[in-house]
């Protein structure tokens, strides 16, 4: 599948949240997952396909549609089109929790979606009548009477969630927009989706536990397994090319340690000439010391001494996230150059930590 290319997407303008007469108020962190290796298996699971989108809450209040991405910014502005949709469900209030995704040529388009995140109202109008997007939920937070779920097991969630898309949304005009996610207690099921799905854009698995409440914030139910092995990364400074006129070298990468220190832990310099010239207008205007501030970029190597340029870093901001693929990860550093995936302007940098690469430990609990 085409990744972001180019152009380096704006960034999510802040914006306050509107206050809601629901027991979950906006921003509400979302649950999170741990990596694993392998699709975990036995009777405590239960399987979803892992979509290729924006992580997203969605809340009703009456007339109120608040969108909500997974690191707390707002979204709603982005998505004329499902605030529309959401506001046709025959249910006056509800928390919803999703993937937002635009479905182009019969696949998942993830550049299409960045291109959403855009300052000009004009275009994301224009853009949400293009390529309008659509949301598979898999979770309900709040239903429609206004109880509070987040203490229910999943299971019963699902159960929950299920009765939902019957009684509110199937009999309404968004039920193609809104979509129930699928979901299996079978990892052979969640075997086929791995394979037969991939064509379409699900990037891998999730797998919960199901006799877990909603675990906000942490990744102590919730395990994903993907076909690649990736990072979301902070870029804390970079290193311009030989030619410091031919733009960025290289950006370098980091993970916030348990003692919620910017670590570097390895680089990405795969870039076209176009994207090195790119980076240069979107990460000068960063710069700023000291970048990292736990484990900091080495000095000089066999390797860099016939170019004494390659050991000069320009710290940053830590306020930009990329996802990276990785071949190995060991004592705290990827062990080779990784290769850029793309942006996550939905992401923000202090969700990136150390713990996301932990592997999941089998049994009730993946701590």
């Amino acid at each position: 599948m085409a990744r972001a290319k180019s152009k380096i997407p704006v960034d999510i303008e802040p914006a306050e949240f509107p206050k809601l007469n629901l027991p979950l108020q906006p921003p509400f962190q979302p649950m999170e997952a741990r990596i694993g290796k392998a699709i975990p298996e036995g009777k405590e699971w239960i399987y979803e396909p892992k979509w290729d989108g924006f992580r997203c809450l969605a809340f009703r209040d009456g007339d109120n549609i608040v969108l909500q991405s997974k690191s707390g910014q707002p979204l709603t502005r982005y998505f004329p089109e499902l605030v529309d949709a959401l506001l046709k469900l025959r249910a006056e209030q509800f928390v919803l929790d999703g993937e937002i995704v635009i479905e182009a040529d019969g696949h998942l388009d993830f550049n299409a979606l960045l291109q959403r995140i855009h300052p000009a109202e004009s275009r994301i109008k224009k853009l949400s009548r293009e390529t309008p997007v659509m949301i598979f939920c898999f979770d309900l937070l709040v239903d429609s009477k206004g109880n509070l779920l987040t203490d229910t097991p999943l299971e019963d969630r699902k159960k929950a969630i299920a009765d939902f898309f019957k009684k509110a949304i199937q009999p309404s005009a968004a039920k193609e927009m809104i979509r129930l996610a699928p979901s299996s207690p079978s990892r052979d099921e969640a075997d086929k989706w791995m394979t037969e799905m991939a064509a379409y854009g699900c990037d891998g698995i999730v797998a919960k536990l199901g006799d877990e409440p909603y675990h906000s914030g942490d990744r102590d139910a919730m395990v994903k397994v993907k076909r690649l092995r990736t990072s979301d990364c902070v870029i804390g400074g970079f290193r311009y090319a030989t030619k410091k006129n031919a733009g960025v070298g290289s950006i370098l990468l980091g993970l916030y340690n348990e003692a919620r220190e910017l670590d570097h832990v390895g680089f990405c310099s795969g870039f076209t000439a176009e994207q090195r010239i790119d980076l240069v207008k979107k990460l000068v205007p960063l710069i700023e010391k000291p970048g990292f501030t736990g484990k900091a970029p080495g000095g000089p190597s066999r390797w860099s001494a016939a170019n004494p340029r390659s050991t000069e870093w320009e710290p940053l901001r830590p306020e930009l996230v990329c996802e990276v693929q990785y071949d190995h990860f060991a004592d705290g550093r990827f062990r080779h150059g990784t290769k850029f995936l793309r942006w996550r302007p939905d992401k923000a940098p202090k969700q990136c930590t150390f713990e996301q690469l932990q592997p999941a430990k089998p049994g009730k609990k993946a701590a």
